[in-house]
């Protein structure tokens, strides 16, 4: 497999693109070599500009969860090219748009569209402490929720420490409001609250992604919501990456915890640009124009993305493919770890719906912690070989793989061949 075209557009992209890439993890820094660059996708193939073609388990990180150009979604987006790109004005795609998102989440009345999935965190965080009064906010480490300033950090020295600037160009003042705790363990979460009265809202990823995938643990969550009720807090559920990918919904309605404010983004977009945040009425009503809390976007709203999204959605909703999410997310867990054993590999797998991630640590991943165990240089040679073998992975051991319901039997024989072969590579180091 010959890399000639990429190498070369790499080289001529470093002249005006920062790293050659418009995102850091394009840049392929963790596992070496030089990024791959794209010309087109299919199904679930996605081809590359030397003519390789790979079974793509990236999915523009998510959303393309029919697989790339499905009939239906390339035939809603043309239809509505025809009649414009932008307006700046309302359409009646978004009314559709809303009520599908609306119906799908209990407990969401209303919902604002945004551009991003960074855009929807950083109004549902405003939302929330517009509701309530206060300031800070929890997350989790290793939570990932955009690149806005004030959730940009990393843990100090201990679970319950003020958190420090994870960015160069972001202030201290931008994170002072902001508190780390442990995934998967409430009473970092109480200790807080121990030591601060102005809690807004804790917001997390019900299933991560960003640190791989990562699962809560018993009640966790149940627990996690029964308590911030106890403060009058607010839980706020990043579900940007796992809307709609678990079940037609939320992975926190199959996890029994329904969250006060919901922020959106991938799936509901088919592709486009999208990201959305909803909420009960009481808590909707404070954003402009019914309340104080402003927040607006030219783009917002946008007639091609809302035309991607209401195919996508509708589609998804008739194929009703999450069993054979689970049955298929099932085998490939089995592959993993068998061709692992075979091997003599540490390898531990996790798996939620249509998500999963391999970890190469025996360690059982439950928290960020224990996912940065995992073995980044072995990661990097089974990157290459499943590359090489045919079957396009996120590069990076920290994000997760999807599944889109164009998967075909003969797709997991592929993918289980390079499984092997990258084993037995990582078998040689």
């Amino acid at each position: 497999m010959k890399f000639k075209k990429s190498n070369k557009l790499y080289k001529k992209g470093l002249v005006h693109l920062v790293g050659a890439v418009n995102s850091p993890v394009r840049a392929f820094t963790s596992v070496g070599g030089n990024p791959l660059f794209i010309k087109k996708a299919k199904g679930t193939k996605i081809t590359d500009v030397d003519g390789n073609e790979f079974i793509d388990l990236v999915l523009s990180y998510g959303p393309m969860i029919l697989g790339h150009r499905h009939k239906k979604v390339q035939k809603g987006v043309e239809k509505a090219l025809k009649n414009g790109y932008s307006f700046g004005a309302s359409t009646e795609n978004e009314i559709k748009l809303a009520k599908i998102v609306c119906d799908a989440f209990p407990g969401m009345d209303k919902v604002r569209f945004v551009n991003s999935g960074t855009e929807a965190v950083i109004s549902g965080v405003r939302l929330a402490r517009a509701y309530t009064g206060k300031d800070k906010i929890i997350k989790f480490s290793g939570c990932y929720h955009g690149h806005q300033d004030s959730l940009l950090v990393a843990a100090g020295s201990g679970l319950a420490t003020l958190s420090m600037p994870g960015s160069k160009g972001v202030p201290e003042g931008a994170v002072k409001n902001t508190l780390i705790s442990n995934y998967n363990d409430l009473e970092s979460v109480k200790k807080h609250f121990e030591e601060h009265d102005d809690i807004a809202a804790v917001i997390i990823e019900p299933i991560c992604g960003n640190m791989g995938v990562v699962i809560p643990q018993g009640n966790f969550l149940k627990e996690l919501k029964a308590y911030l009720e106890t403060k009058g807090a607010l839980l706020i559920a990043d579900e940007v990456m796992t809307g709609f990918r678990s079940k037609f919904g939320g992975a926190q309605e199959l996890l029994g915890v329904e969250a006060d404010i919901t922020c959106l983004g991938k799936v509901i977009g088919g592709g486009f640009p999208v990201g959305a945040y909803g909420a009960r009425n009481e808590i909707m009503q404070e954003v402009a124009p019914l309340g104080g809390m402003y927040q607006a976007g030219t783009l917002s709203g946008n007639p091609i993305a809302m035309a991607g999204g209401i195919a996508t959605l509708t589609e998804l909703k008739k194929q009703n493919p999450y069993k054979k999410f689970e049955e298929t997310g099932s085998i490939l867990e089995v592959i993993l770890l068998e061709t692992a054993k075979k091997y003599h590999v540490d390898l531990s797998v996790n798996r939620f719906g249509s998500m999963l991630n391999p970890f190469f640590t025996k360690t059982n991943v439950t928290n960020f912690e224990e996912a940065q165990t995992s073995d980044t240089a072995k990661f990097a040679v089974f990157f290459w070989e499943m590359i090489k073998n045919g079957v396009f992975l996120p590069p990076s051991q920290f994000e997760a793989w999807f599944l889109s319901s164009a998967l075909t039997d003969n797709d997991i024989k592929v993918i289980a061949n390079a499984v092997d072969k990258g084993m037995l590579a990582i078998s040689k180091m």
